[in-house]
């Protein structure tokens, strides 16, 4: 069995996409900062029949990342797609004139140091599997292709995330790794259209299945 390894997993959008993948015999390694929460959710799950397990780190610590993802692979077996999804923390959304340097710390700890991190952690495992199996999915809001004046450190530190995911895609492309990337504008809501979790869930579904397209944009308006 194969697995799918959520960094950023939550109730929402990561239960919706843990259910999506195990419907198709994936294992789900849930990532993010505290372990009760986690615990909590992979039990849920594990009644649905979803095999689940939480493993607690922080994005804003690249060792505790590849420490997490190495877990991952030994409980519930090799990571077939990774992806990347946690929601940044409020303090990084400050007024464009009030950001100093010291405020783009944070932002670029949580979204480019840590997904750098959880590539190179994941990718040999992903080579081992064969071309044309693993993927890499990127989540991100609106301010990565249209930046705010008022969310100045993720709009900075999501502009190199996507940098970094499309030269990612150019790159392991040629190896047959997928590298992808889905942007939502605004929150997920439950039960609308086309920010449901569930209708996202799908929309990873076929970014990992399709192979095609490197970006998907939801309501970016």
């Amino acid at each position: 069995m194969t697995t799918i390894a959520i960094i950023g997993a939550g109730r929402g959008l990561g239960a919706a996409v843990a259910r999506r993948f195990a419907a198709e015999g994936y294992a789900v390694g849930l990532i993010s900062r505290h372990q009760g929460r986690l615990d909590a959710l992979a039990a849920e799950l594990e009644t649905e029949g979803v095999r689940a397990q939480g493993f607690a780190a922080d994005v804003r610590d690249p060792a505790s990342i590849a420490k997490a993802l190495e877990q991952v692979t030994e409980t519930l077996g090799p990571i077939e797609v990774l992806q990347y999804s946690p929601l940044p923390q409020k303090d990084f959304m400050r007024p464009v004139l009030e950001t100093t340097p010291a405020d783009l710390v944070g932002p670029v700890e949580f979204s480019i140091y840590g997904p750098v991190a959880a590539v190179h952690q994941v990718v040999p495992g992903m080579r081992f599997l064969g071309e044309g199996t693993g993927s890499i999915l990127f989540v991100n809001g609106g301010s990565a292709v249209k930046p705010g004046r008022n969310v100045t450190g993720t709009s900075i530190a999501f502009a190199g995330q996507a940098a970094y995911a499309e030269l990612l895609h150019e790159v392991l492309g040629e190896e047959g790794i997928f590298v992808g990337q889905l942007i939502i504008g605004g929150q997920i809501i439950e039960g609308d259209e086309e920010k449901d979790p569930a209708v996202l869930a799908e929309k990873l579904w076929d970014l990992h299945t399709e192979r095609d397209t490197f970006r998907v944009q939801v309501s970016t308006d």
